[in-house]
């Protein structure tokens, strides 16, 4: 894809604010996404890639394990295009397995940690996935989801690793937080994986077999992470080498991206921006990444002022919760020049604070599964507040009506559509799905977000509202549909219907307004159907409310009226007389 083939909108007005040392668009280079670490390898093997609880990886390690990581995949059959699960919270053998699939040719399939057994069975069979890696916290579910499908949809290998393989718990360097011993440190028992083997992180690394010939560029398939929707399962986004080098490359331009920044790794790596705009990101810099598995202030605080950290992308309730330690004047933030994320709006007092104290300048994006993360962001020398931001380098992004799709005039709301280089080629195996997901406007291909949002007279985009019905939980998407279709999995329950209600920490909870069955009423409690969804769903997703109702308002279709049962949920509670 060459910069000249993206026309762009040379006099819109965003622009003015454009960084004036970045070109609008960027022309994707025609390699693999190995090929960066491959070149880093080279140019700086000594220098330190990932720091994990005081153990240092460098460039050149990094490469040789994950080659040998890849040569360990094509001995157990993996072959070019195969799909690969990856489970793992952040960690070094996540940046090694990642490469390692991209190196044996194959596609990285990246699935959330907190799945559980019931959800993950989608994740192997959708993909067709015959190999996956986890931890050994993970594992169990991970084999128990297998072994419930028939035998010819079954894994035929995992391979697991311990986080302990990373790093000496008894160094007492950068020792993780007590509260995590029991995953962080525990040597988990194997688990049994029906008509398949169980291999371990060190019999990977030890692999003696030749790395197979890289034949796979920039047209080929590299990711495959998956997202949600509003009915049925979660749909595979089908990404090219070249749509997440694409992202990787512009998100080095316009964060200031150099080999030495040093970034705090805690946005979730197998999500969307964690995967891109971080770890693709500085590993095509050559920067230092800084890894913690789950969020702790305390800890954050401590890594960000002894490695020096000078990038750290987040969620916005993660800056909350730092700046409500009581140990927080202590903390030494000198080092950072920039800070940002998405998923959720900064409140506007936070961002204040961020500036007065310390010059720095909160920098929200937007982005989707779909569209490799960054669609949006705003200029870091004139972001706004609350806003998703200007279109990103590269990216053609409007605001039109849902229906007639004419784009809509300042400050009206319609549906944010957008097109780029770093947009998905579609959905896998949903041809269907694919279809309805992009509209041709003036003779190009627009991706339809199914988020409304309005532009403003400087040309920067605000969400406004959803089409697509979806809560957003601290960043975390959660799509009723597929909350549902699990819940009616369980014996009492007759109808389900999903919604949000307020959080004042998370800016929005799950909440589920239940019928039970006959059968069941007067037997089965709110607690226990929330017991229940922890058993069977990630954490995220987790109702934390049930309502039980003797019916769900419908249409005249039949159709579940959630709107309404919204509404409702939104709307102050009547003053009693």
């Amino acid at each position: 894809m060459t910069a000249s083939s993206q026309p762009s909108r040379l006099h819109a007005p965003h622009y003015r604010f454009w960084p004036k040392r970045l070109p609008h668009r960027i022309t994707v280079p025609e390699t693999s996404l190995w090929d960066n670490l491959e070149t880093n390898a080279r140019r700086f093997p000594h220098k330190t890639a990932l720091v994990f609880f005081g153990r240092k990886l460098s460039y050149a390690d990094l490469k040789q394990q994950a080659e040998r990581f890849a040569a360990y995949l094509g001995a157990l059959g993996v072959q070019k295009g195969d799909r690969v699960v990856l489970s793992m919270q952040n960690c070094p053998q996540l940046v090694i397995a990642h490469f390692g699939i991209l190196r044996a040719n194959a596609v990285v399939v990246p699935v959330n940690p907190m799945n559980r057994a019931e959800e993950l069975k989608h994740y192997i069979t959708d993909p067709e996935a015959r190999v996956a890696v986890t931890t050994a916290d993970l594992a169990a579910e991970l084999a128990k989801a297998s072994n419930a499908l028939p035998a010819a949809q079954q894994l035929a290998h995992l391979i697991v690793t311990h986080f302990t393989d990373a790093f000496d718990p008894e160094s007492g360097d950068d020792a993780p937080p007590a509260a995590w011993s029991d995953w962080l440190l525990t040597r988990h028992a194997r688990p049994e994986l029906a008509g398949g083997q169980v291999h371990t992180w060190t019999d990977a690394l030890a692999c003696q077999a030749p790395v197979p010939a890289l034949t796979v560029g920039a047209g080929d398939l590299a990711l495959l992470p998956y997202t949600s929707g509003t009915t049925g399962l979660p749909k595979g986004c089908m990404h090219l080498h070249s749509s997440i080098m694409h992202n990787a490359m512009a998100s080095a331009l316009w964060g200031n991206g150099s080999m030495e920044n040093v970034t705090l790794m805690v946005v979730p790596m197998f999500h969307i921006t964690g995967m891109v705009s971080l770890m693709h990101t500085n590993i095509l810099c050559g920067a230092t990444m800084v890894l913690m598995p789950r969020w702790d202030r305390e800890l954050a605080g401590a890594l960000i002022a002894q490695w020096r950290v000078t990038h750290w992308t987040n969620i916005p309730t993660m800056v909350i919760d730092l700046m409500g330690s009581p140990n927080f004047a202590s903390f030494d933030l000198s080092s950072l020049v920039m800070i940002g994320g998405g998923g959720a709006a900064m409140p506007q007092a936070v961002a204040q604070r961020l500036w007065e104290q310390y010059g720095l300048r909160y920098v929200e994006g937007y982005g989707l599964t779909e569209t490799a993360a960054p669609s949006h962001s705003n200029p870091p020398d004139a972001p706004k507040q609350q806003c998703l931001g200007v279109p990103f380098i590269s990216v053609d992004a409007r605001v039109v009506d849902p229906e007639t799709l004419a784009e809509m005039p300042v400050g009206e709301a319609g549906e944010i559509v957008m097109r780029g280089p770093q947009i998905f080629q579609g959905y896998w195996k949903r041809p269907d799905a694919t279809a309805e997901a992009f509209v041709e406007i003036d003779g190009l291909r627009f991706f339809r977000s199914g988020d409304l949002g309005r532009v403003d007279e400087d040309g920067y985009f605000f969400m406004t509202d959803r089409l697509k019905r979806m809560i957003n939980a601290s960043g975390f998407k959660v799509w009723p549909a597929e909350v549902e279709a699990l819940m009616f999995r369980h014996p009492a329950i007759q109808e389900a219907c999903i919604i949000a209600t307020h959080d004042a920490y998370r800016g929005e909870s799950v909440k589920a307004v239940v019928v039970l069955r006959a059968s069941h009423r007067g037997t089965v409690s709110e607690q226990e159907l929330i017991d229940w969804c922890r058993e069977n769903m990630a954490v995220y997703k987790v109702p934390r409310a049930v309502q039980f109702v003797d019916a769900l308002p419908k249409s005249g279709a039949g159709k579940v009226m959630w709107r309404l049962l919204q509404e409702q949920e939104a709307s102050p509670a009547p003053k009693p007389a």
